[in-house]
């Protein structure tokens, strides 16, 4: 429990770190040279302080130089370090005289360290075959004063040159891979957010078909159907007042059931986060035994029906959805787009594994000397042709075939496919 509590603690500290090290990397990102001078000025500061101090004479290999040489050679190994970032390598080859110098002379300035820091940087901005050249570049002097200025054999001066390259290296590339490690983790959460906006946005667009489609097949429907009842009874007002009120009780009857649906559906696009909210009343879908309801009402508003079933409905609810919604389309058609006397007939198909084929024809207006009108931008064959491709089937709808009359809609959905 108390190393729990002791990590807990520190978590405030890492975060305080970690939120100062990201505002100290955005200040850098936006403002470089700030940091640049900064870091330039310490290392000539640390150069001239090693000058006039005189802390270079306690490992130079050679005490008998004017002063203005360890000077020139001490800005000259520090002052560079301005362009480190921006220009590595062309910073190395212009640090590289002066410590060739440095080493012929026996001066053996620790300002030629700094050499270590333009490694880093190469390693860490540059491809991995410039560490090459830039390791020989370093290490050259080191053997220049060995071979002028010995103390001990070779590998005194060498070795550690080697291995200070060697840490200066590793770091720069543990750095580079930790950084582009990054860029690619903010990269990949850019991108998938970018997706995720992309999934939501065709998720909303295919909803808002999808409420489209059934607000146009329940709303377009029943006021079809209302039309129908409506047209019928004020023909049947003069000659029967009894049909005339036998439809006018249809068309409240269907008015009451179109509002009841749409009313349900409507509540399904309430906020449902708000607790305020009434859960709406929820109803099944129709399905092929509501099949009789719908022909009952369409016989009401005056059309004929005639249904031929082959084999037995045996479909899951998706499929018997798509069969009713597609009849009651056509039917809808037939209400709207013909006049009195048309009749319409139904055959379905029941085969195998959920394959069924509908056709619905009319002997309405709808021959090749009399299209059937169809509204712009209506979204009644396209509804069903979506419902369809949700199956693979396919949908034709068209006039009938000379000489018969009217307009045929001919649905087939393939057996299903195993999951």
């Amino acid at each position: 429990m108390d190393d729990v509590t002791e990590e807990r603690g520190t978590e405030p500290l890492t975060q305080h770190i970690h939120r100062i090290t990201r505002r100290v990397r955005t200040f850098d990102r936006r403002h470089p040279l700030v940091w640049d001078l900064h870091l330039t000025g310490f290392w000539v500061t640390a150069a001239l302080i090693d000058y006039y101090g005189g802390g270079w004479l306690n490992v130079a290999r050679d005490h008998d130089h004017p002063g203005w040489l360890v000077l020139t050679l001490s800005l000259g190994l520090s002052a560079p370090l301005l362009l480190r970032r921006a220009h590595p390598r062309a910073v190395l080859l212009l640090i590289a005289p002066f410590a060739l110098v440095n080493a012929w002379t026996g001066i053996a300035l620790q300002a030629f360290l700094l050499h270590l820091l333009v490694i880093f940087h190469i390693a860490l901005r540059r491809p991995p075959r410039h560490l090459w050249w830039a390791a020989a570049l370093m290490t050259a002097p080191m053997a220049v004063m060995a071979a002028r200025h010995p103390q001990g054999s070779p590998d005194k001066d060498i070795v550690p040159v080697l291995m200070s390259i060697a840490v200066a290296t590793a770091i720069g590339i543990t750095v580079r891979t930790r950084r582009d490690h990054t860029e690619a983790l903010e990269d990949r959460a850019r991108r998938l957010e970018v997706e995720r906006d992309q999934q939501a946005q065709l998720a909303a667009a295919a909803e808002r078909a999808r409420i489209a489609r059934e607000m146009h097949d329940i709303i377009g429907h029943n006021l079809s159907v209302i039309t129908g009842l409506a047209d019928g009874g004020q023909y049947a007002a003069a000659k029967s007042p009894e049909r005339a009120a036998q439809a006018l009780h249809a068309i409240a009857s269907t008015s009451r059931q179109a509002l009841s649906e749409l009313r349900r559906l409507l509540d399904v696009l309430r906020d449902e986060d708000n607790p305020r909210t009434p859960q709406p009343e929820l109803t099944p879908q129709p399905t092929l035994t509501d099949l009789a309801q719908l022909l009952d009402g369409v016989r009401a508003a005056g059309l004929p029906v005639h249904t031929t079933t082959h084999g037995s409905p045996t479909l899951p609810p998706g499929r018997q959805l798509t069969v009713y919604r597609v009849i009651q389309e056509a039917l809808t058609n037939t209400l709207k787009h013909t006049g009195p006397g048309t009749t319409a007939a139904i055959e379905l198909s029941y085969e195998e594994k959920g394959a069924v084929t509908v056709t619905v024809t009319d002997t309405g207006s709808g021959g090749p000397d009399h299209p059937l009108p169809q509204p712009s931008g209506g979204r009644g064959l396209p509804g069903m042709r979506e419902r369809t491709a949700l199956y693979g089937g396919t949908l034709e709808a068209g006039p009938r075939p000379h000489p018969e009359q009217g307009w045929r809609v001919h649905l087939h959905l393939p057996e299903e496919t195993p999951q």
